[in-house]
C-alpha cells in the first residue's frame, strides 16, 4: 500500500463499510428534524416499511397547508433497551390562519436490527394538529393506557 491509501484507510477508521448503529438520539433528532423542515424522505426512514408510502403521501397533501416552526424534545422515557416513549413539543400553524398552535406528541420508537423505528405516535395533549393520530379513547371518555393498548 502506498502513504496515501494507508492515510486513507486511517482516515475511515475501524469498519470500513460497516454500518454504524444509530443512537435512539440521533434517531428522534433525524425524523423530528425531517418532520419539522418537511424532509419527508429522511422522516420516513425511521418508519416501519410497510407504512412509508402512505405516509409519505398523507404528508405531501398536508404539506401545503400546515407548518411545523418548531420542535422541542421534552421527556425520554427508556422501556427497557429495545423501547422508548419520547415526548415532542410542537409549535405549528396553518397557512391559512395567524395562530400558532402547540401540541405535545407521545412517539413510541423500538429498536429493530441497527436502527430505531418510529411504530406510533399520537397527541398528547393541547391543540389537535392535522396529520397526529388522536390517542385512542375508552367508552367513558378516558384514553386507553400503554398497557391497554398492546
Amino acid at each position: 500500500m502506498t502513504k496515501w491509501m494507508l492515510l486513507l484507510v486511517a482516515a475511515c477508521g475501524p469498519g470500513l463499510g460497516a454500518v454504524s448503529e444509530e443512537t435512539l438520539t440521533d434517531s428522534v433528532r433525524d425524523y423530528n428534524d425531517g418532520i419539522r423542515w418537511q424532509r419527508w424522505d429522511n422522516a420516513a426512514a425511521y418508519l416501519p416499511l410497510p407504512e412509508r408510502s402512505k405516509w409519505l403521501d398523507d404528508q405531501d397533501a398536508l404539506a401545503k397547508d400546515l407548518k411545523i416552526t418548531e420542535y422541542d424534545v421534552v421527556r425520554v422515557t427508556p422501556k427497557g433497551d429495545k423501547e422508548a416513549k419520547v415526548q415532542v413539543k410542537m409549535s405549528w400553524y396553518k397557512a391559512n390562519e395567524v395562530t400558532v398552535h402547540e401540541t405535545h406528541a407521545m412517539q413510541t420508537w423500538e429498536h429493530h436490527g441497527k436502527q430505531w423505528v418510529l411504530v406510533e405516535e399520537e397527541r398528547q395533549r393541547g391543540d389537535e394538529m392535522p396529520g397526529l393520530p388522536e390517542p385512542l379513547m375508552k367508552d367513558d371518555g378516558s384514553a386507553v393506557s400503554d398497557a391497554g393498548k398492546k
